[in-house]
Parts: structure tokens; sequence; C-alpha cells
């Protein structure tokens, strides 16, 4: 029988302004963090299998949880065999307040410009297709 690792989550005192940016730098990890923090409740790794319209491979999304969860931006736990991840943003708000929220605003706001520059080069036919 293989033995499960534990999961790093660092106590709140050991979240960082760079640890949190660069986990943040990556338009996937941001993408993530952005759809747990919005769920309200947790949400299964597999929930991402595909970020913006885009296939991940699960090796690739193991590791951007990874860097999410070193960074203090999630918690994970391990329920059989699904991981199910939850926003750690009230932890990183007593560190560092406004932070996440300033970051989830700037990342909503270029999601919205990135699907309507899309749906312009789309063009108006094309545009509500699902």
């Amino acid at each position: 029988m293989a033995v499960m690792r534990a999961l790093m989550h660092p106590a709140m005192e050991e979240f960082s302004v760079e640890g949190i940016l660069h986990a943040l730098s990556d338009p996937v990890r941001a993408a993530i963090y952005a759809d747990i923090v919005s769920a309200g409740g947790p949400l299964t790794c597999s929930s991402f299998l595909s970020i913006q319209q885009q296939r991940v491979p699960k090796s690739t999304l193991s590791q951007h949880f990874k860097a999410l969860r070193e960074a203090g931006l999630i918690r994970s736990e391990r329920r059989g065999v699904q991981m199910h991840n939850t926003s750690r943003c009230s932890e990183v708000d007593k560190r560092f307040p406004g932070l996440v929220a300033s970051i989830m605003r700037a990342h909503k706001l270029q999601s919205e410009a990135r699907a309507r520059r899309l749906a312009r080069r789309r063009g108006p036919n094309r545009a509500v297709q699902g």
C-alpha cells in the first residue's frame, strides 16, 4: 500500500507577498485561484481539467495546486481519491489586508478584457456560439 505524504500548508505568519505574487503570476494558477475564491466551498482538482478553454494535464494541475498551497492561498484536503481545495483568503487578508481582493479585482478586469478581445476577433456571428 502506498503511503500518502502529508500536504504542506504554511502557517499564516509564513505567508509572503513575494510567494503570493509568484503563485498568482501564472495565468492558469490565477484562474484556478479565482474560481476557488468565488466558489464559496471546496472544489476538486478534477474541476480544473479544462481552464480558459484549454485542457490541462493532471501532472501540470498538481504543480499548480502545489504552488498555490505553498504560497498559503489554498488549503487542500484528501478525501478518498479526490483532493478538495478551499481558499485561505481570510487568513491572507489578516496578514496582508486587501492584497487578495485587489489581485482578484485586477484578474477579473483582465479576464473580461481578454474575453471582449476574443469576441471581437471571432466576429458578431461566432461570439455567441457555445
